[in-house]
């Protein structure tokens, strides 16, 4: 639930918090016995139940789209610019929803939670959950909030990709689709990437296996490297160039293997204030989830006949200088989409700030999801 202040934007908001006890069998065919996720809301679900909208997070996202906490004003959504009273998502229009998704480490059910077998946290012990495992558990959130269909599911990244699956799993229970900054599936390289991050983490001394919780530890070394190497994939050449370059952070050669470039003392940052945050064994899960991906793999590699279930209309976005998941990949979804004859509507965004460009207050882009947005009735 979320208060509105007198200037119109969200003020403070509160996640709740929901149980499950009829088990959820995973993809991996592991089944998890009840689970708790964590959410917000914002906004007021009308009386028709028609104006429901789901955000889903990417891979270090959480339930906290937008506003801020009383106790942590500082603490602001991570979609805040585009979630509120007058912004794209509006939401004196839509009733927004954000959630935690199973195994994170924002308060859902995950690998820092107490498994009810041994009464210790899960750890590695918690089992591998997908894309597809996530939207089967937000479509019992969606039960439990009275929502039969949402007017769109939209994310960007990982986020997208729900959105996507949400298309197909459940036709009949979304109207929109919103796909922003995503792919069908992971290339090569960017599993390879992927694996990299995990290795790193794998590696760290303190892991212990995924069970460094018991120990007291925190595998930071891995993390840290893990965060680093998917910074650098965010980001656009012409970004780092623009705000970095080969500026010297002590303004001469210190002729050693500590920080010398601006751009090693940012991503040592960023690795340092990740791993203070995150879940190690909620990251191995993640980048696994974008690495299974891949509707078509049930239909021999053929996207457009997975793509045939679905019956949303679609909004697929991508950005100019996004290498991670390049235009070329959105376009595959929005050629498939069109070969079913699929209402689909495609902006390839003109921004200089890379993957990370979903994120933030562009004009071109706000303008794209704002007019898509206003055209979805209630």
């Amino acid at each position: 639930m979320s208060q509105e202040n007198s200037a119109g934007a969200l003020g403070f908001v509160v996640p709740q918090r929901v149980r499950f006890d009829a088990p959820l069998t995973l993809k991996s065919g592991a089944a998890l016995p009840g689970f708790e996720l964590v959410y917000e809301t914002y906004g007021t679900l009308n009386a028709a139940r028609t104006n429901a909208v789901l955000v889903c997070h990417a891979l270090s996202g959480s339930h906290h789209v937008a506003g801020a906490y009383a106790e942590d004003p500082n603490n602001v959504g991570w979609w805040d610019n585009l979630v509120g009273p007058g912004k794209p998502l509006d939401t004196n229009k839509f009733f927004v929803v954000g959630v935690n998704n199973l195994g994170g480490c924002y308060g859902s059910t995950g690998p820092l939670s107490l498994n009810p077998q041994t009464g210790k946290r899960y750890g590695a012990d918690f089992p591998l959950v997908t894309v597809e495992d996530w939207v089967a558990a937000q479509a019992r959130l969606a039960d439990h909030l009275g929502v039969d269909v949402w007017a769109a599911v939209l994310g960007g990244s990982l986020g997208g990709m729900q959105a996507l699956e949400w298309s197909l799993q459940f036709p009949e229970r979304i109207r929109h689709a919103m796909v922003i900054a995503s792919a069908p599936k992971l290339s090569a390289q960017n599993i390879a990437f992927n694996e990299v991050a995990r290795q790193a983490i794998l590696s760290d001394p303190d892991f212990h296996g995924g069970h460094y919780a018991e120990r007291g530890v925190v595998p930071v070394r891995g993390l840290r490297l893990a965060r680093m190497i998917g910074h650098i994939t965010y980001l656009s050449d012409d970004q780092m160039g623009e705000k970095f370059g080969r500026q010297l952070r002590h303004g001469t050669h210190k002729f050693s293997y500590d920080v010398d470039f601006e751009v090693e003392s940012y991503l040592r940052y960023q690795g340092d204030k990740f791993a203070g945050f995150f879940d190690a064994n909620t990251y191995l899960m993640m980048t696994k989830a974008l690495d299974y991906f891949d509707p078509a793999y049930d239909y021999d590699g053929k996207l457009a006949a997975a793509l045939a279930r679905a019956k949303a209309k679609f909004l697929v976005a991508s950005f100019s200088t996004d290498w991670r998941f390049s235009p070329a990949r959105s376009r595959e979804i929005v050629f498939a989409l069109l070969e079913n004859r699929r209402h689909v509507a495609y902006a390839e965004i003109d921004c200089d700030a890379g993957h990370d460009s979903f994120l933030l207050d562009d004009a071109h882009y706000h303008a794209v999801m704002r007019a898509y947005l206003e055209n979805i009735e209630v």
